[in-house]
């Protein structure tokens, strides 16, 4: 069993665990419980009822947070000709090709994100065993792949993320800082249920959203109202 210190505790104890909680008062617990000497990112956890084994009850998809994520991600590209000069341009923090190839093979991942033009994907079918596990392999469903490097960069700066279902079917998503004010924090926790909802497998059967938690860095886990968040009108 999990071993949780007397700060954790002291804290959860002032969250009903048997009570469904307005998205709005859930932020604003959070917000006021939090403790430690840093900010936070404030994160979802979404139980779907999907069963990933299935291709057809499989999600994985990317967001756009209209506020962002409060942190800088720093952007790798893999492309080749004038398209390297545009990713350079356009802000990417690394770019390459056959040589960044090379580097990620010999263990250089000092980046957050990897875009790839289609041109190079044989290529970097290769790096799959060191990028996949870490959630890095480029893939055109989530923007990754891409012939407008330019746009791709500009959206991941802007507060692009992927997210997909665990093997539990469970999605894990961060949504911003905690020092965001509530209204930004709706705003991105809004954008990501309307994608969820939107991005729903064809093989989804029955209920759809099983749990809902929103939970800060060292923060406890409050329970949802998907419903109230789901009739929540932006503006």
């Amino acid at each position: 069993m999990r071993k949780r210190s007397r700060r954790f505790l002291q804290v959860a104890q002032q969250v009903n665990k048997n009570h469904l909680y307005n998205h709005e008062n859930a932020l604003d617990l959070l917000q006021r419980l939090s403790n430690v000497n840093f900010v936070e990112t404030l994160e979802a956890h979404i139980s779907l009822g999907l069963d990933p084994k299935y291709a057809d009850q499989q999600l994985r998809s990317s967001v756009i947070l209209p506020k962002g994520t409060g942190k800088k991600v720093k952007i790798a590209v893999i492309t080749r000709g004038q398209v390297l000069l545009e990713a350079s341009s356009a802000g990417a923090d690394i770019v390459g090709s056959e040589d960044l190839i090379d580097e990620i093979l010999k263990g250089r991942l000092d980046f957050d994100k990897l875009i790839a033009t289609p041109d190079m994907m044989l290529l970097i079918a290769k790096l799959g065993r060191i990028l996949g596990p870490r959630g890095l392999m480029p893939s055109p469903k989530s923007g990754t792949v891409t012939s407008d490097v330019i746009n791709a960069i500009k959206e991941f700066r802007s507060g692009k993320l992927e997210y997909k279902v665990d093997r539990a079917g469970t999605v894990h998503v961060p949504i911003g800082k905690l020092n965001f004010s509530v209204d930004h924090l709706i705003l991105n926790l809004k954008a990501l249920q309307e994608s969820i909802d939107k991005n729903r497998p064809p093989g989804s059967k029955g209920k759809y959203w099983k749990s809902f938690y929103l939970s800060s860095t060292m923060g406890p886990a409050i329970p949802i109202n998907i419903n109230l968040l789901r009739d929540y009108k932006v503006g």
